[in-house]
């Protein structure tokens, strides 16, 4: 139970490694096969393509999961602290609204993909543009549990006040 609770907790992470390290090893063999045996494997290039996008729109996931985006917040920190709660809500609504609709353009964009082959492979477009719904979904998911986090910690020293 604790390892598939560990996949969970870190899935985001596995799963850009996946990729990471499967785009990594076949640039390298297509790197040398092309120097060493003038050949190349045809496929790789697009291979590598996906396994890139993959990587950085679930990488963005797990980075916005562990809040470890950039912001830069030096003037909300010199505000009273109810302001500031007020302005960090504020700008989690906005990314609520905002992940929102990428995350729903992102299935509108995969919808359209579908029927567009790739231009190696012949694979569905949507192997490819469905990273981008993962990965705003993800970053949605998070969005609405860190303002569910807030609305917790408000409602609970408003009970201790």
């Amino acid at each position: 139970m604790n390892k598939l609770k560990y996949f969970f907790r870190h899935f985001e992470e596995i799963v850009c490694s996946c990729f990471l390290v499967t785009m990594i090893t076949l640039v390298i063999i297509n790197v040398f096969l092309r120097y060493l045996f003038s050949y190349s494997i045809f496929w790789a290039e697009e291979v590598a393509t996906i396994c890139f996008v993959w990587c950085v729109f679930v990488g963005a996931s797990a980075t916005y999961k562990h809040k470890m985006d950039m912001g830069i917040d030096i003037l909300i920190t010199k505000t009273p602290p109810t302001i500031e709660k007020a302005v960090r809500f504020g700008t989690g609504l906005l990314l609520l609204a905002l992940n929102g609709y990428i995350f729903y353009m992102a299935i509108v964009f995969t919808k359209i993909a579908w029927v567009k082959p790739t231009a190696v492979l012949g694979i569905s477009s949507a192997a490819l543009n469905s990273a981008l719904v993962v990965g705003f979904g993800l970053i949605t998911f998070y969005t609405i549990r860190f303002l569910y986090r807030d609305i917790l910690k408000f409602l609970n020293k408003a009970e201790a006040a």
